[in-house]
């Protein structure tokens, strides 16, 4: 027991520095982004394809994923976008182990509702709404 709630500290504990570890951004990265659409569009389709499959099965874990992914791809200047999609990548992952283990499962829901209002916040410079 104390092994599974260690595990589900440590992916909160990756979100919360995820989200701390985001630098602002000025008007000098509007100009960059507004300059790089026509790659975000293609981007967000690539991920949405990619990743359409990769559900939780948790229905606060893959709804936190598709408004996480739709940020990021759609708002994130290029320049920092990244860092985030390692973020989401590894959640996914842990998530998705987390799911498929019946003693863990039953604490997943919580732990992507704070993830979600965590990056809500993290991100909300950027223009993201959830």
């Amino acid at each position: 027991m104390f092994r599974n709630t260690f595990l589900v500290l440590c992916v909160l504990c990756a979100a919360i520095l995820i989200g701390c570890g985001k630098t602002e951004t000025g008007n000098s990265n509007m100009a960059a982004e507004n300059s790089n659409k026509g790659t975000t569009t293609t981007t967000k389709t690539e991920t949405t394809t990619t990743s359409s499959g990769d559900k939780i099965g948790i229905a606060e874990c893959d709804d936190f994923i598709a408004k996480y992914e739709a940020c990021v791809s759609g708002k994130v200047p290029e320049a920092a976008r990244a860092s985030y999609q390692t973020a989401l990548k590894q959640w996914r992952e842990s998530w998705k182990k987390l799911a498929e283990n019946p003693q863990t499962k039953g604490t997943l829901a919580a732990a992507c509702k704070q993830a979600k209002e965590q990056q809500e916040a993290a991100l909300k410079s950027y223009g993201c709404t959830w």
